[in-house]
């Protein structure tokens, strides 16, 4: 396997199509993405914008609308912040789950061409490895999304070094990549307890390794993108 890195604020405004893209944000968006899939959501739509996510909420039966605005700030009249802690105590089985970030649903939209595209983050990592070594994918690029003028990124390309690590069969205990997610700006953004909508309980949530046995590929269904 041939591995490459990208980092999302770093592109030039060009389309990028690639054999496997990995896009991940592990604070918080592919977190909570994951924690909906895992209560019972049928499917996630990622779309960019606010004005694009009410409408398609309101052209889907059955569907609740998840998301932040940059800094982590939920999105004025939606339903739910981008908190994964809050939606593990929501009733989401059957929803159809429409999510608006400022990162990790830019970064899938950017990639939406690839031959395989997938949503990462550090909760389902290990099935996300599973997932791209049985689809026999030679070459894998993984998107940073989480680095930004004032914060290092290293959440994200912690969960980066752990699937590549996976994926070449070297021993990868999660604990020391677990540990850079705490250690990242954002990380200690959440663990200080000074923010409120940047709450310690997800980053708990974000930083538990391989909680989940499923990996979150990306699909195309007409104009939309869909996780399921």
């Amino acid at each position: 396997m041939k591995f490459s890195r990208l980092f999302l604020n770093r592109l030039q405004n060009l389309q990028h199509s690639e054999d496997t893209v990995v896009v991940i944000d592990v604070l918080r968006s592919f977190t909570t993405a994951a924690v909906a899939l895992a209560r019972g959501a049928a499917a996630v739509y990622p779309v960019d914008g606010i004005a694009a996510a009410s409408a398609l909420r309101d052209r889907i039966a059955n569907s609740v609308s998840v998301g932040a605005v940059r800094g982590g700030d939920p999105v004025p009249g939606f339903d739910f912040g981008n908190s994964p802690a809050r939606l593990m105590q929501a009733d989401l089985a059957g929803k159809h789950i429409v999510l608006s970030t400022a990162a990790g649903v830019q970064g899938l939209q950017r990639f939406r061409q690839a031959r395989h595209l997938y949503a990462a983050s550090l909760v389902c990592a290990q099935a996300t490895a599973t997932a791209i070594r049985a689809s026999g994918a030679q070459e894998i690029c993984f998107v940073i999304t989480g680095e930004w003028i004032d914060r290092d990124g290293d959440e994200d390309i912690a969960c980066a070094d752990y699937i590549e690590s996976l994926l070449r069969g070297e021993p990868a205990a999660p604990a020391p990549f677990v540990r850079r997610v705490r250690d990242s700006d954002f990380g200690r953004r959440f663990a200080a307890g000074t923010w409120p909508n940047l709450p310690h309980d997800d980053l708990e949530l974000a930083a538990s390794a391989d909680l989940f046995a499923f990996a979150m590929p990306v699909r195309r269904a007409g104009a939309h993108l869909v996780i399921s």
